[in-house]
């Protein structure tokens, strides 16, 4: 809990972006942003679709093994993860189309 409250405290720039489109329901969901699914912690959390969205810096470069365990968790319980590079959301529009078209996608 406690380092759940201290990320969403100091969201990267890149998260911040996203949270901006993704808070209030804006997409027509709820999300939730630094949120514990298991033993790990997930940038963005849509419950009522169960989808993940990840922004990955370049430290993901290096851990690509950690990142692949960890989707296959979440994977596992049902949970959908959509991953986009920081550099990615230089066009935000095509990273919002791709989330919008994701959850309409998932039946719950």
């Amino acid at each position: 809990l406690d380092r759940r409250k201290e990320l969403r405290k100091s969201l990267t720039p890149q998260e911040y972006k996203l949270w901006y489109f993704l808070k209030g329901e804006n997409l027509g969901v709820k999300f939730r942003r630094q949120h514990g699914i298991g033993p790990y912690i997930a940038d963005f959390y849509c419950k009522e679709k169960n989808v993940v969205i990840e922004l990955d810096g370049t430290q993901h470069q290096e851990n690509k093994e950690y990142d692949t365990e960890r989707d296959s968790y979440l994977n596992a319980n049902g949970i959908k993860v959509l991953r986009f590079w920081n550099s990615e959301l230089k066009d935000i529009d095509t990273v919002l189309n791709r989330i919008k078209k994701e959850i309409m996608s998932v039946e719950v």
